[in-house]
């Protein structure tokens, strides 16, 4: 197992808005012939399938990201670039559909958004001579995803004890923590198990919650609060980072800060995190999906390790919780958001 840790100069980074679709109406940099030339380097015409796993800010962040990165590479390297986004919404059959139409197409390259969306385009281009580039997949071995001589991509792995110490920071009289999360989301085992590690040692009690649907996870949130928890954990899940604006203010309202695994949870009412920046996430796995095309897969590592370590703070849950989040500065980089209500 090969992996790298690119780390990311923030400024640097473009974002740009567009409209993401599902199924094939996509968007796209370009039109007309979309044949293959990967041969002609520059010159070269190229045709990309972008899959998010479903419809929420983290995974929309990071097809956006692709998608302005794409634009960007088109216009300085003189190359025709055709994309589409597509949403799975969090079905796997749906993205079955997807990843065998774009095995049809014979797509110049795969770029999955999440775990299970970069699971299952592995396994329709199984065969082809297409290659998958994945982005945001937190623990790429035990989803199964390294040493396959077609797969790459970036990976979001999520610093759980950095995160809970940031909880412990902030309130060192933590006697028992929420750990919420689903059951279906690869990206979730490993920080739970790290999560309940780190509070064992620790002698502080947790209580777990998990939820597959938008109504479980309200109701699962709903159980936390009525235990009284001190604080809540959510790696970065994608099926409860669909859910975050239904229940971050039940938390608030309870006095329970909701420590994520993504600025996304932050920017839809949780309290905060530390993690990666999705939007250089998303730039970083369109330069390597490029690099993929024209230069092939013989020198890339199984995965690439994005570099974190920003605190995004969302001040008005923090306002409501009555939280001075200044107990931060000295962990790091520390920036302010509200929230978002889309």
């Amino acid at each position: 197992m090969k992996k790298k840790v690119l780390a990311v100069v923030m400024g640097m980074v473009m974002t740009v808005s567009m409209v993401t679709g599902c199924g094939a109406g996509g968007n796209s940099s370009s039109e007309g012939n979309t044949d293959k030339n990967k041969s002609e380097g520059s010159k070269g015409k190229y045709k990309i399938a972008i899959v998010k796993q479903m419809d929420h800010a983290s995974l929309d962040e990071i097809a956006e990201a692709v998608a302005a990165e794409l634009d960007v590479i088109s216009e300085e390297q003189g190359v025709d670039i055709e994309y589409e986004i597509y949403s799975g919404q969090g079905e796997q059959t749906t993205l079955k559909q997807i990843g065998e139409q774009a095995a049809a197409e014979g797509v110049d390259v795969m770029i999955p958004i999440a775990s299970l969306a970069a699971q299952v385009m592995t396994s329709c281009a199984k065969g082809t001579d297409i290659p998958v580039v994945y982005a945001a997949v937190s623990d790429p071995e035990s989803a199964e995803l390294t040493d396959i001589e077609y797969v790459t991509g970036t990976s979001d792995a999520l610093n759980t004890e950095f995160i809970l110490d940031m909880m412990l920071k902030q309130n060192p009289d933590v006697k028992e923590v929420g750990l919420l999360y689903s059951l279906s989301e690869a990206n979730s085992e490993k920080p739970i198990a790290d999560a309940k590690k780190y509070l064992d040692d620790a002698g502080i009690k947790y209580v777990e919650q998990t939820a597959s649907t938008n109504d479980e996870v309200i109701a699962a949130a709903s159980s936390l609060v009525a235990e009284k928890v001190d604080a809540v954990f959510t790696p970065t899940d994608n099926v409860i980072m669909a859910a975050e604006l239904a229940i971050y203010k039940g938390f608030a309202d309870a006095g329970i800060p909701h420590y994520t695994g993504a600025d996304s949870f932050v920017r839809n009412g949780a309290f905060v995190t530390c993690g990666v920046n999705y939007t250089a996430l998303g730039t970083e796995t369109a330069d390597l999906a490029y690099r993929v095309i024209t230069e092939g897969m013989g020198n890339m590592e199984d995965y690439y390790l994005m570099d974190g370590g920003v605190i995004t703070v969302n001040t008005e849950t923090a306002e409501m919780l009555n939280i001075d989040y200044s107990v931060f500065e000295e962990m790091g980089e520390i920036i302010e958001v509200e929230t978002t209500e889309e």
